[in-house]
């Protein structure tokens, strides 16, 4: 029987944790989640220059791998890197996305080409890729794939421009590598689709701070998701405790999307 202190059943279980920026992101939240409940980590960061950062973040013995997903290559390399830690992966979080922004803020479409392919390879594309390098890794009974969304792709925050088409295109992919993946394995892809976080990376999107505020005006707790809730729901999908659960996109908006006509939202006199 599951220890009441094991009852995610990750302990000893390895997970890959890519995207880990700073102690604000939702990859650094995740990896002490996962920590906490016992799993063993190895993580991916964008660069060599990250890599002390990782290590102070989640201990000097978290084995750390360079992986610029821009870079075919290191994508390939990926697999024997993580095979020299552990010859099976019971999940991968994967937690990256950019957007350049630059030029400011733009209407959409004025999107620049280049701009907008760059952004879906490294937040959609990216996926596909890394799954595929490192299917036979995969546990191909209770592997878990969990990736980052967002809470809607359909209302259209201009500040926010092309990043919601190339989200739509990432909970998409979610369900065709499940579906590619059921081919062979019983291997999960799933997403968690959080409303607006105080990230650091949010901080580059163009009047985000304005959109935060509304965002967390609209929830029905008056108060913003966290990322401390996104990291505990990323957890769960990886854990078998969510053995159910797949190609799905798990909302998390603290009730926002059911609130858009609060009373303190559209009236001067909420009373």
């Amino acid at each position: 029987m599951t220890s009441p202190e094991d009852f995610l059943q990750l302990s000893d279980k390895w997970v890959l944790v890519m995207g880990v920026a700073n102690r604000k992101s939702v990859a650094c939240h995740t990896a002490r989640v996962l920590q906490a409940a016992g799993a063993k980590l190895i993580v991916s960061v964008h660069s060599e220059e990250r890599i002390a950062a990782a290590k102070k973040l989640l201990g000097e013995e978290t084995p750390v791998i360079v992986c610029d997903v821009e870079q075919q290559e290191q994508i390939d390399a990926l697999a024997g890197s993580v095979a020299e830690v552990t010859n099976q992966l019971h999940g991968i979080v994967h937690s990256i996305a950019y957007a350049d922004y630059s030029g400011g803020w733009l209407p959409f479409n004025e999107t620049p080409r280049d701009a907008f392919l760059q952004a879906v390879n490294i937040s959609c594309f990216s996926l596909t890729a890394v799954s595929h390098a490192l299917k036979q890794l995969l546990d191909p009974e209770q592997g878990s794939v969990v990736t980052v969304s967002i809470s809607t792709t359909r209302m259209a925050a201009e500040n926010y421009g092309y990043m919601a088409p190339v989200k739509a295109a990432l909970d998409s992919s979610v369900a065709f590598l499940a579906k590619s993946f059921s081919l062979f394995s019983k291997v999960r892809f799933n997403a968690v689709c959080p409303g607006l976080l105080k990230t650091a990376s949010s901080a580059g999107i163009p009047g985000y701070v304005d959109s935060y505020l509304f965002a967390e005006k609209a929830t029905l707790r008056k108060e913003a998701v966290q990322t401390a809730e996104v990291a505990n729901a990323i957890a769960f999908l990886l854990s078998p405790r969510s053995s159910g659960i797949n190609a799905q996109g798990l909302v998390l908006d603290a009730g926002m999307s059911t609130n858009y006509f609060d009373k303190s939202i559209v009236s001067d006199d909420p009373g």
